[in-house]
């Protein structure tokens, strides 16, 4: 890759601007379909190279970063901040997580293999419906259980990668040009008396996640469980269909990142941290009143599913139920939503 991919926070910065956050959320109910679930704050995020002498062999290979999850935690991906058009590639155990096809190093328009940021605001699961995604939930590899056993009848990658693509040069300057327009529009219109300033609904941030705590001997790396990512409860969620010409997008990607997803007895013995708690109890959380969110935009198209991630069975129907009782979210709570740090080191994978 030509560009270098940084964690500035608990972000991954991807060249050209893309930028991702993993956000903690409450797992869905793996029936009936839902509204998107608040965020509970962000997973902690740490570069591979830093703990070079404490992970496995293989995770230092495939560089990158990593994160702890719970088994069957949920989380959803947050783009915000991204500041020029990318078109983000996302993968799930080298599966892409909109078309269900293999992973390339290539954009393709039929079926669409990426989102186009920052129209798309955040990615809570895989395209598995029309108008819908299944949840993503942490479950480790072996059993067969995760989107990438089921689709491929291996478990080999495990992680999610990303993968960003910039506007090619031409297409890049003429969207330079119209902001710089429309900023110049902006400024000769007056302000309105007394403006109010509008605050995003879905942050999550909670605070800064701690830096990592200085191990006093470092511990020598062992076998550490692999996770992947399976399906979980159904959301209502678009996928947003790109409406640029394919040219307009660079041939070859400007960066990718390969994320590691590790248990939280690993994530101690690597970075001699404390995972986040586990997250707090669904029905307790709603009884708050605390917001979900549906967020559509009739002007925006929303991709077909493939069949392939259709047919993705949840979590569940692997590992059992192992619910509370549902307490749904009341009408009131559903909120509607609107119409610089060190490079992480690539590797093969």
């Amino acid at each position: 890759m030509a560009g270098s991919v940084r964690v500035d926070g608990n972000s991954l910065v991807l060249p050209g601007g893309a930028r991702v956050r993993f956000v903690r959320t409450l797992r869905l109910p793996e029936t009936g379909t839902h509204p998107l679930p608040p965020g509970l704050g962000e997973f902690p995020v740490r570069r591979v190279e830093d703990y070079a002498d404490s992970v496995p062999p293989q995770w230092r290979a495939r560089g990158g970063v990593m994160l702890p999850m719970y088994l069957r935690e949920a989380m959803w991906l947050s783009f915000a901040g991204t500041a020029e058009p990318a078109a983000l590639q996302v993968g799930v155990g080298k599966v892409c997580a909109i078309s269900g096809l293999p992973w390339s190093s290539r954009l393709s328009r039929d079926p669409q293999n990426y989102v186009v940021l920052p129209r798309q605001p955040w990615l809570d699961g895989i395209k598995s419906g029309e108008g819908t995604v299944r949840q993503f939930v942490a479950l480790p590899l072996g059993l067969g259980a995760t989107i990438e056993g089921q689709v491929t009848g291996e478990e080999t990658w495990g992680g999610i990668q990303l993968q960003a693509f910039t506007l090619s040069e031409p297409a890049l300057g003429a969207w330079r040009a119209e902001e710089a327009r429309k900023r110049e529009a902006a400024r000769a219109v007056p302000p309105a008396p007394g403006g109010m300033q509008w605050m995003g609904a879905s942050s999550g941030g909670y605070g800064a996640a701690p830096m990592p705590a200085a191990p006093g001997a470092a511990p020598q790396a062992q076998a550490a469980r692999s996770m992947g990512l399976g399906a979980g409860g159904t959301m209502r969620q678009q996928v947003f269909r790109d409406d640029r010409p394919a040219s307009d997008w660079a041939e070859t990607a400007a960066g990718r990142a390969f994320v590691h997803l590790v248990t939280p007895p690993d994530w101690r013995r690597i970075t001699g941290e404390e995972p986040p708690p586990s997250p707090v109890d669904r029905a307790a959380y709603t009884r708050a009143g605390l917001p979900w969110f549906d967020y559509y935009d009739e002007s925006a198209e929303d991709l077909a599913p493939t069949d392939t991630l259709g047919a993705v069975k949840p979590a569940g129907e692997w590992l059992g139920d192992d619910h509370e009782p549902w307490q749904a979210p009341g009408a009131h709570q559903v909120k509607p939503l609107g119409d610089a740090g060190k490079p992480v080191e690539d590797g093969d994978w």
